[in-house]
């Protein structure tokens, strides 16, 4: 059940008592949901609570096993992702759609491609324009003839969004839309979401990001466990009544900082040069320091990050570990000198998606549990269940599959490989990307631990109060450059935007 929409009207959207089986997992249980016309509904709960799994069934992507949906009170069959289109829904997934060689205008029309007078052919010129015009609505700085491989997550993510909106759709689906963007774009994305509201839209929004809820959603409904919770109006909610509905329990300290005792320096970067990319870029970070580094999307942060991990080359500058120069040539060289890297898109580069949770686990290390070529399998398989417990991934089996995971216990078993090759530097890009406050929590204890341990850790992230509420220090860029150092007691988020935008 749920609460009720307005009195007298009819909601735009019903999902009634959903109920959906895997092998091994109750996905949802008897789950309902009433989104009204014109009304932006918050979905909320922890990673693996079926928020994802409902949406994918109201995208037709997958069947339930029980239950009906209405749509303007009419009962529907969603049998497939084109029915839900022709039906008026769209839906922006957490995990892009998006087809790599095909430029963003091209996938923002993909499958309704303008015609041009001689049959057979696109109008591409009005596709640009008209794709062209949709991106700038959102306020970003983007080429609609760009190839989509050629673009960073977040611009990614923006093409996904236009490509959503550009449609006349009656219910748009939005699944963590807003991970990887800075406060800029939320803005715009936020200023867009109220104008389709105006124009009679009706918005299911998903995010871990509680303070986006109050500030943009008319009503939340929360699941836990595959379980409707409660259906609330957001003006009736506080942030600790939302957690604690969640996850069953209260959270103490969203950002639990603890200062460890910081050491030698422990990575030095000097000079780092890319053409067009990164221009002179200097810093260090000591053992038991988390250095934050800040900046609006195409600042170059994730850039760095690839170079100093060697997947990236690099024109010229140095790099020393432990006082030491080191040549890192490829992501081989810098784990053999203690340097991890957790990609912020763990899909396609963070995991093999059709292995086990235990063959990702130990896949950076395979020589720690390998004799003469062969795996040790017990040593396998114990080092897995290990991590399992420590990271507390929600798994039936560590011989399941990573694909089948929910975004969060997928980021958990990326961090699971890592600590397992005992990394001496971490990098963290986007670590708490698309994942609930319970496990944000989990991370940043594990993020205080290791630097306790004295492991250097380098945390990239799009949302300042994480920035400003785990790092020791900030570096600040802006176009491939460091514009700016800020040190945790004199950061606020004034400062890092005003460098962030090219201010000294």
């Amino acid at each position: 059940m749920t609460a009720a929409t307005t009195a007298g009207t009819v909601p735009m959207l019903e999902m009634r008592n959903i109920s959906k089986r895997y092998p091994g997992v109750r996905a949802l249980d008897n789950v309902s949901l009433s989104v009204g016309k014109a009304e932006i509904h918050a979905l909320l709960g922890e990673n693996g609570a079926g928020k994802s799994t409902m949406m994918k069934i109201l995208a037709g992507a997958q069947s339930g096993d029980e239950g009906e949906i209405l749509i303007d009170g009419s009962t529907v069959t969603i049998d497939s992702p084109q029915k839900a289109m022709d039906l008026g829904i769209s839906i922006i997934y957490q995990e892009f759609n998006l087809v790599p060689y095909l430029s963003a205008g091209e996938n923002i029309f993909l499958g309704r491609e303008p015609r041009a007078k001689v049959p057979g052919f696109v109008d591409f010129k009005t596709l640009y324009s008209v794709s062209q015009q949709v991106i700038d609505k959102l306020g970003v700085k983007m080429d609609a003839r760009a190839p989509v491989n050629t673009l960073s997550i977040a611009q990614q993510q923006m093409v996904e969004i236009a490509k959503a909106t550009s449609k006349s759709s009656k219910i748009i689906v939005m699944d963590e839309p807003s991970a990887t963007l800075t406060d800029h774009e939320l803005k715009a994305l936020f200023a867009l979401m109220r104008q389709l509201k105006a124009e009679g839209v009706s918005i299911v929004y998903i995010s871990h990001r509680l303070e986006e809820v109050f500030e943009v959603c008319d009503r939340a409904t929360i699941m836990r466990d595959g379980h409707w919770v409660a259906t609330k109006d957001v003006k009736d909610l506080t942030r600790d009544e939302i957690i604690k509905l969640m996850v069953g329990r209260e959270l103490k300290d969203a950002i639990p900082k603890v200062a460890a005792d910081q050491g030698s320096v422990a990575l030095k970067v000097t000079g780092l040069n890319r053409t067009g990319v990164l221009h002179d870029i200097n810093f260090e970070v000591r053992k038991g320091e988390v250095l934050g580094i800040a900046g609006l999307v195409g600042a170059g942060r994730t850039e760095t990050a690839r170079a100093i991990f060697g997947a990236d080359p690099i024109d010229s500058g140095t790099i020393e570990v432990n006082g030491k120069a080191v040549k890192i040539n490829t992501p081989q060289d810098a784990i053999a000198n203690g340097i991890g890297l957790v990609t912020e898109d763990r899909k396609q580069q963070g995991l093999i998606l059709g292995m086990a949770v235990r063959e990702n686990t130990t896949l950076a290390n395979l020589s720690a549990i390998s004799s003469l070529g062969f795996i040790r399998q017990k040593d396998e398989k114990g080092i897995s269940e290990k991590y399992r417990g420590d990271l507390a991934i929600k798994t039936p089996s560590i011989e399941q599959t990573v694909q089948n995971l929910s975004g969060g216990n997928q980021q958990k078993v990326v961090l699971a490989k890592w600590l397992f090759t005992g990394s001496k530097v971490l990098i963290f890009d986007e670590p708490t990307r698309g994942i609930d406050v319970g496990a944000k929590s989990e991370i940043y204890k594990l993020m205080n631990e290791l630097a306790a341990q004295g492991v250097a850790i380098i945390m990239i992230s799009s949302e300042l109060p994480e920035v400003m509420g785990m790092s020791d220090r900030i570096l600040v860029m802006h176009e491939g450059r460091i514009t700016g150092e800020l040190n945790r007691a004199d950061a606020t988020q004034e400062k890092i935007m005003h460098l962030a935008t090219g201010g000294e």
